[in-house]
């Protein structure tokens, strides 16, 4: 008998506990505000500015909820664990903006970013890798100054030029022009392996005051060292800027009756080939590879 008491006694211990009616009043009003600020938060998106968002929300929303939780007297769970995930959203707030800060630029620079790196995928922390290499400089060419000088300049960085126009010419004959966001030094920069030293056989010549941003040959090329990643960037977008120049050189190119040369014909890089002369000593090769049926057959 104490047997079966003791049965039904462990049964209602471990029966759920049915409600026996409903609440009059809902839930106040800070419970609500918080489950839709953290709808609002996993709401957010990707990169620095998504997750800055995110958190944001985020540690509104288990903030509402830790004031709503500590109202509650019959439990502290319910309090700890949305503090302690308030606390971890704000530190997670504090770390994007940090890191945000730190991709953050001039406008110039941003330009810059915007113009030519972009559209290749590259993050803000990679350019802004690449801005440190330069040490975040612009650099400024009064009208009529020269950047480099034929034969006299040094080949010792890589620059791009930001604003302005750029005059290329070479013993005082015009060449073309470089326009912003154009390498200055391009074709120099990849006729140069990096142990090797040149001079420009060029003048560049601003036509109005102009900005450009500068790399120095030996910082930058310790990089690449360091990212490979940027160096293959590096390379696309130089060789891209010396293929743009060849072809501007060829809009200038024409032939005495006004056609326009294309660079893609051979005929414009070679000359025509001279013509073999059939002297006797080559009449023994061409004799003995034509044998007649007869000895072939013998």
């Amino acid at each position: 008998m104490d047997h079966l008491a003791e049965n039904n006694l462990t049964a209602e211990i471990l029966e759920y506990p049915v409600c026996s009616e409903w609440k009059e009043n809902p839930e106040g009003s800070m419970f609500h505000l918080a489950h839709i600020l953290l709808v609002l938060g996993f709401m957010g998106g990707s990169g620095f500015y998504g997750l800055l968002y995110m958190f944001s929300f985020l540690t509104l929303g288990f903030f509402c909820y830790s004031i709503w939780a500590w109202s509650d007297p019959c439990t502290t769970d319910t309090f700890s664990w949305t503090f302690a995930l308030f606390a971890f959203c704000l530190a997670q707030v504090v770390h994007v903006s940090y890191r945000l800060r730190s991709v953050t630029f001039d406008k110039e620079f941003q330009d810059l970013y915007d113009y030519m790196f972009k559209k290749l995928g590259v993050s803000l922390i990679h350019f802004g890798k690449i801005v440190e290499c330069c040490e975040g400089d612009i650099y400024t060419i009064d009208k009529d100054h020269c950047f480099a000088v034929e034969g006299k300049t040094s080949i010792d960085k890589l620059s791009v030029l930001i604003s302005g126009r750029i005059r290329v010419t070479v013993n005082g004959e015009f060449l073309h022009y470089i326009y912003p966001f154009q390498f200055l030094d391009s074709p120099e920069w990849d006729s140069l392996r990096p142990s090797e030293e040149g001079i420009f056989q060029v003048t560049l010549r601003a036509d109005n005051r102009s900005r450009y941003v500068a790399w120095r040959r030996k910082k930058l090329y310790l990089l690449f060292a360091q990212h490979r990643y940027i160096a293959k960037i590096f390379a696309l977008l130089v060789r891209n800027d010396i293929a743009e120049k060849l072809f501007s050189l060829n809009d200038k190119a024409f032939d005495i009756r006004g056609f326009r040369y294309d660079l893609r014909l051979p005929s414009f890089c070679h000359g025509p080939e001279p013509e073999i002369e059939n002297t006797s000593e080559s009449q023994p090769v061409l004799g003995r590879s034509e044998t007649k049926p007869a000895e072939r057959d013998s």
